[in-house]
């Protein structure tokens, strides 16, 4: 058992707390008291994730739900223990609080590979979780928001169950034990029913005694695809995003920031604007303007009316300075070595040498970015989509002027994130606006062209790869990856200083993969490059699962061995849950069996958040274009909470990097992103995207994530069976500069 789960027996506080006429159950102690987020009176200890009252029974979601279904996994994790009907259930957000901290946010400390960690590191890294609630981290990312609720949430259910039980054994005067619940009711031996609601006030009022989990048999929501808990709200368009908030007297913002990055603005005429029939006010943001309207679409033909005099970009003219300065990063000394076996200094003669970069990449989330805000009597409540709210609530203080305590934030769905909406400058806006204009709510929106300009881009990254087989085997693997630091250009705009010391994820999906090599070494360097980079689904696994899964399906060419089989070999003595994974999809895609002519196949495998993710890509040609007909998929994330959105969540990890490996492609002039729009940068539609089948294995021996690891593997599965159907091989993306993919 995990440190995590032996600290939760060891420290839980079972317990009830009124919240606003009902109950709310936190069940989960820390060793630092946090104060309870639901019940601002209550100095008590608890991090309540239930609250029961006579409407029924809400769990608290301490996530973001982006479309990726955690909200349903969640609240399954309470609902289970709770016994409670799942169809009867409502799921809120909760809110910003250190109390709802992401302790599997330091699985990424410590510099090992995930594959090769022992129990004692895994327990090591479950202790880590205090230094998450220290620092508050409120965040939905990184493929951990299951991993960090799985015991936590099971005890929140149990903990209520077992306080609703407490009360119905004092009243009907009957021993604890013959009690059962089922449906919301507690059950009595003569079969008699009482509701949690008619017990809940009361339980509120006593602690309960210690509890265990239910067994895995025993489950009956846990392990199948459930009804998304947010299904029936957004396809009846109920569902309400933080640009649909409708409030009295609502105004309409839109922003213009210089679009020359690290410029600003010299001067700006609102004139033209406010000349607009419903322009009502231009504010100066200082590096840009905000316009204010009786509706959007005049807020947004006001900001492209302003007439303004932006100040140029201290980023290079254009696109080869800016890889000049990541190349310039192989000159100096590298900042990781994170794998370093065996001697790499001396390539045996026939060494193959291969140079990769791939592009700046945007998030291009569905929805763009937005948020509402009203300040009435010095107090301000926003409404955003967001990936960390206890940072949007300190960075929106800071852009009103407000003390935090005086902001309310309400946690929105959102129409996409991966990793843009762990941003804060969309919030930022939105409360300056709603500070300049008290009493009047605004709404801002930001149109596509704003979205694409002003994005924290995925960086763009170059390897130089150098490698040898002998006797059919990889003796020599040398990679060193170049690229800027989202880790540290993320953690300077969060905490104001960028962490030192070995920077982890700038080469994971490349030292952390499963492979036998003697002599195997990846060193990262860092490049001097400001542009504005964040993370993008799978960080650093994106660009480095390419640079790595490309190379080693060079080397399987070079031995003339089959690619997958090449894998297989190096893959077995380091991991048989790897393994599996290679055998699984060489199984369902088919590989053995020959195509006909004009159809190849490609593969690729990365481990990345604690999920290894195999890719075999299918391609046949149609005339001088090339369709990518079918992708096969096996993962092996551990243990399988909700199978549907499991796979749900590989099928869209595998289509964003497909789209990204075709198209995706942020170029700069002059500091100014090129791209402005979907015809600029689109991703795949309905009709160029892949037959998908996923196969879904439960070996791994510590759960994995499942949002971001369809993504590093899909990429070079692509580039892989490009090579193989036409013997191009690509060493740069987007791969719609080498292959006719009909986009």
């Amino acid at each position: 058992m995990s440190t995590l789960g032996k600290i939760t027996r060891r420290g839980l506080l079972l317990g009830a707390v009124a919240v606003a006429g009902g109950a709310a159950f936190g069940i989960y102690q820390v060793q630092k008291p946090v104060e309870n987020p639901l019940s601002p009176d209550q100095g008590a200890t608890l991090n309540p994730y239930v609250i029961i009252d006579r409407s029924g029974v809400t769990i608290i979601a301490p996530r973001a739900e982006m479309g990726q279904g955690v909200h349903t996994t969640l609240a399954a994790l309470v609902a289970e223990e709770l016994d409670v009907d799942w169809t009867s259930i409502r799921v809120e957000h909760g809110p910003p609080s250190s109390a709802y901290y992401n302790a599997a946010l330091m699985h990424g400390a410590l510099p090992v590979a995930d594959y090769a960690m022992k129990d004692w590191q895994h327990s090591v890294v479950g202790g880590l979780g205090a230094v998450a609630k220290l620092l508050g981290l409120q965040v939905t990312g990184g493929s951990t928001s299951t991993v960090d609720a799985y015991e936590k949430m099971r005890y929140a259910g149990a903990g209520a169950r077992e306080a609703l039980k407490a009360v119905a054994a004092d009243r009907l005067g009957v021993a604890l034990a013959s009690l059962r619940t089922e449906s919301g009711f507690v059950i009595a031996p003569d079969n008699s029913r009482i509701s949690y609601a008619d017990l809940a006030e009361e339980a509120a009022t006593r602690p309960v005694p210690d509890v265990t989990l239910r067994p895995q048999s025993e489950w009956k929501l846990l392990g199948r695809a459930l009804p998304r808990s947010d299904m029936r709200a957004k396809i009846t368009g109920q569902a309400q995003y933080a640009t649909d908030i409708a409030l009295p007297g609502l105004k309409f913002a839109t922003v213009r920031i210089c679009p020359y990055l690290g410029g600003g603005m010299a001067r700006f005429d609102p004139a033209p604007a406010l000349a607009l029939p419903g322009v009502e006010q231009v504010i100066d943001m200082g590096n840009g303007v905000a316009v204010v309207a009786r509706n959007t679409w005049a807020a947004m033909e006001g900001a492209r009316a302003v007439d303004v005099q932006w100040t140029p970009s201290p980023l290079p003219a254009d696109m080869d300075g800016m890889f000049a300065a990541i190349e310039a990063a192989f000159d100096a000394e590298p900042n990781s070595t994170l794998r370093d076996d065996g001697d790499v200094a001396t390539l045996p003669e026939g060494a193959i040498r291969a140079d990769y970069r791939v592009p700046f990449l945007a998030h291009s989330t569905m929805e763009p970015q937005g948020a509402t805000a009203w300040l009435q009597d010095g107090r301000m409540t926003i409404w955003a989509g967001n990936q960390a709210p206890r940072l949007c609530v300190q960075k929106a203080a800071e852009a009103s002027g407000l003390t935090e305590d005086a902001i309310t934030l309400h946690t929105a769905f959102m129409g996409g994130g991966f990793g843009r909406r762990a941003e804060t400058d969309t919030v930022a806006q939105v409360a300056r606006i709603a500070a300049e204009m008290s009493g009047t709510p605004i709404r801002l929106t930001w149109s596509r062209e704003e979205d694409m300009g002003h994005d924290f881009y995925r960086p763009a990254a170059m390897a130089r790869m150098q490698g040898a087989v002998a006797d059919g085997r990889i003796s020599h693997f040398n990679a060193a990856i170049a690229a800027p630091s989202v880790t540290r250009a993320s953690m300077k705009r969060i905490m104001g200083r960028a962490p030192g010391g070995a920077d982890k994820g700038h080469v994971e999906g490349a030292f952390d993969q499963p492979y036998a090599i003697p002599n195997y070494r990846v060193a990262g360097h860092l490049a001097d490059l400001d542009v504005p980079i964040g993370f993008w689904r799978s960080v650093g696994a994106s660009f480095n699962g390419f640079f790595h899964e490309s190379f080693v399906d060079e080397l399987a060419h070079a031995a003339g061995a089959d690619p997958l089989a090449f894998r297989l070999a190096h893959v077995a003595p380091e991991s048989a849950v790897a393994a599996r994974v290679l055998e699984r999809v060489r199984e369902i895609s088919g590989w053995d069996t020959p195509l006909p002519e004009g159809r190849a196949r490609g593969i690729a495998m990365t481990w990345s958040f604690g999920t290894p993710t195999a890719v075999v890509i299918e391609l046949a040609r149609q005339g001088d274009r090339i369709r990518i007909d079918r992708a096969f998929m096996a993962c092996d994330p551990g243990l399988v909470l909700d199978p549907g959105i499991v796979r749900a969540q590989m099928e869209s990890g595998l289509i964003y990097g497909l789209s990204a490996a075709v198209m995706g492609e942020i170029t700069f002039t002059e500091g100014r992103a090129d791209q402005a729009n979907f015809p600029d940068y689109d991703a795949l539609r309905m009709f160029n995207t892949p037959r998908i089948e996923v196969a879904i294995l439960n070996t791994n021996p510590h759960m994995g994530g499942v949002g971001e690891p369809g993504t590093p593997p899909a990429i070079p599965a692509l580039a892989n069976a490009l090579f193989a159907l036409t013997g191009t091989r690509a060493r740069s993306l987007p791969l719609r500069d080498v292959a006719d993919f009909g986009v």
